[in-house]
C-alpha cells in the first residue's frame, strides 16, 4: 500500500513531525526529514500491529493529490509499505490459474526481492485491486 505522509516542520522544537493521515495516531518525530523517512516504515508496522491485534481492517491509502489540495504548504511523500502480514492469519485455500499466468507470477516472483513467494504476489495484487 502506498501511503501518502506529510511531513512539517515544527519550529519551536527545531525538529520534523510525519503523520500518516490515513492511519489516524500514526506520527513520527525527529530532528531531520531523513530521521522521520527512516522511522516511518517501523512506526506503520506498530500501527498496523495494534490494529490486527484488535481485529480492526487495514485503512486504504488515501490518494495523495486531494491531500495536497487540502495542505498545500506541507511537505507529501509516499511510503511503500507492504500491509499483508497485517491482514490476519493466513488460509490455505485452492485457486485455479491458467498455466502461462502461473508461468509469468513465478518469472516476476524470481525476479524481485518484493515477491518473496507466489502467494505473496497474489495476495498483494488482490489488495491493489481491492483498494481500487
Amino acid at each position: 500500500m502506498k501511503y501518502p505522509v506529510k511531513i512539517i516542520r515544527i519550529k519551536e522544537d527545531n525538529n520534523y513531525q510525519l503523520t500518516v493521515p490515513d492511519l489516524p495516531g500514526c506520527k513520527v518525530s525527529g530532528a531531520s526529514i531523513e530521521m522521520v523517512m527512516n522511522a516511518v516504515h517501523h512506526t506503520i508496522a506498530d500501527h498496523l500491529q495494534i490494529l490486527a491485534e484488535y481485529g480492526e481492517s487495514i485503512p486504504h491509502a488515501s490518494t495523495i493529490d486531494n491531500l495536497i489540495t487540502q495542505q498545500p504548504n506541507a511537505i507529501w511523500a509516499i511510503v511503500d509499505f507492504d500491509i499483508v502480514p497485517y491482514l490476519g492469519k493466513s488460509h490455505k485455500i485452492n485457486v485455479t490459474l491458467p498455466e502461462l499466468l502461473i508461468k509469468q507470477i513465478d518469472d516476476r516472483v524470481s525476479k524481485s526481492e518484493q515477491y518473496r513467494t507466489r502467494s505473496g504476489f497474489i495476495a498483494t495484487a488482490c489488495v491493489a485491486q481491492l483498494s481500487k
